[in-house]
This record gives structure tokens, C-alpha cells and sequence, in this order.
């Protein structure tokens, strides 16, 4: 029997590019969930407009994280083996999401990375973010026992099965630190697969003080501390 594979879009006002990336994911998945982070800008219209997808809808926003833990909790619950995670902004190729799930194959979560591999016509990502990551992604390497090389790519596939030994609680776009430490606490085999470098001339707002690089890092850290601290106190490096 087919995998049952789920994509799942987390968005957050995002009336203007939704339809247009909904309609490229379904040539690729046919079963869609798009999570509606409480958008105020039209996306609730846009999306009434299209039949055939799986829906959910925060009614306030509550975060980057928190929509992609309601995607984990659908795809659990209606029995998915796979889930795709792709973001609405542009910057992932729906074409490529056939390889994320042949990808899981023997493993648990499968992993964008922006830097494992360069693309021709790659982005010059922002200064601050890409030291961000590069920080981030090295403290996690030290700290967990693993060898990513880009912490914070949002194209991902996970075997449901996996998901759930995950307790994810983390809204904000400091999740994906959370998951790194309870995948490598829980033993769960994780790969890379390249993917290109897109930025588009949008910007990005991670909200409020957040949008300053060094107190973005110094949350980051604090969030990391924190998961280490519930998941592994005694260390997960093997």
C-alpha cells in the first residue's frame, strides 16, 4: 500500500502568496494541511476559496512553533506516516518534496539544509541570520553529538511514528532548537538533504524585541538551555 504522506504549511498572513503555493505543493502531496496562525489579512478568504485541503485555524497568533505543533498533532492523530513540513514564503520548492519523502527511509526526520550543497543562482542570506544559525547550529553539533549544518530550515519530513516521542512546546521560531534536543535525546535518526538558497526581498519580522539580533541569539540560547535542561538533563552527546 502507498505511504500516507501529509504537507503541512503553517501561515500567518499570507492572502497574497497562499492559493499560488497551495495549488504547487498539490502537484506534489495530495493531502495538504494548511495551518492558519490566526492571520488577519485575508488568508481565512483566501482559503475558504479552495476545496480539497485540511484546514485548521488558530483563532489568535500564536506562533511559528506552535502551528507547526498543531500539524504534528493532525498527523498523528488521523494516522499519516509522513510529514512534510514546507513554509509559504517562497523560499521552498514544493518540486522537491517527493525526495524529503523517499528521503525517510530509515530515518526519523529529514532535514533542509541551505549550506550542505550550493545551488546556482543561490540568495545572499541576511548577515545576522546566517550567524545566527551558524552559532546555533555549532552549539547544538557541540552540545547534542550531531553533524547539521543548517538548524533552522523549515523544509523538513518526519515519520509520524517519531513524532510521537516528541513533546514540542516552543511557539516561537526558537522551536526547531527544541526538536533538535528531543530527537537526539530520544535516539531518532536524522539526515540532511540539500535544498537551495532563497531569500526573497521580503522582510521578516520574528516580533517585537525579537527582531534585534542579539536578543534573538540570547533567546535562542535561553531556549535551548531550557529544552536541555527538561529533556536531557544528564546530556544527550553521544
Amino acid at each position: 500500500m502507498p505511504v500516507r504522506v501529509l504537507t503541512a504549511l503553517p501561515v500567518y498572513n499570507e492572502a497574497a502568496h497562499v492559493s499560488g503555493v497551495v495549488a504547487e505543493v498539490r502537484r506534489y502531496s495530495p493531502e495538504v494541511l494548511v495551518v492558519d496562525d490566526g492571520s488577519r489579512d485575508g488568508t481565512a478568504g483566501v482559503l475558504d476559496t479552495i476545496e480539497g485541503i485540511h484546514r485548521l485555524t488558530h483563532p489568535a497568533n500564536r506562533g511559528y512553533g506552535a502551528a507547526l505543533c498543531s500539524a504534528f498533532e493532525f498527523a498523528v492523530r488521523e494516522g499519516y506516516e509522513i510529514l512534510v513540513t514546507i513554509d509559504c514564503d517562497g523560499q521552498h520548492e514544493p518540486r522537491r518534496i517527493p525526495r524529503f519523502v523517499a528521503a525517510c527511509a530509515g530515518w526519523d526526520i529529514v532535514s533542509g539544509s541551505r549550506y550542505l550543497k550550493q545551488y546556482a543562482g543561490d540568495s545572499q542570506p541576511p548577515a545576522d541570520r546566517r550567524r545566527i544559525n551558524e552559532l546555533l547550529t555549532a552549539e547544538i553539533n557541540a552540545r547534542l553529538g550531531l553533524q547539521l549544518t543548517d538548524a533552522f530550515c523549515g523544509f523538513k519530513a518526519y515519520r509520524v511514528e517519531a513524532l510521537k516521542r516528541l513533546n514540542v512546546t516552543e511557539n516561537g521560531y526558537a522551536m526547531p532548537l527544541e526538536v533538535w534536543v528531543q530527537a537526539a535525546c530520544a535516539g531518532l535518526r536524522i539526515r540532511e538533504l540539500p535544498v537551495p538558497l532563497i531569500y526573497l526581498s521580503e522582510e521578516r519580522s520574528f516580533g517585537g524585541a525579537l527582531d534585534n539580533a542579539d536578543v534573538r541569539l540570547n533567546h535562542y540560547r535561553q531556549v535551548l538551555e531550557r529544552s536541555l535542561a527538561a529533556a536531557c538533563p544528564e546530556g544527550c552527546a553521544g
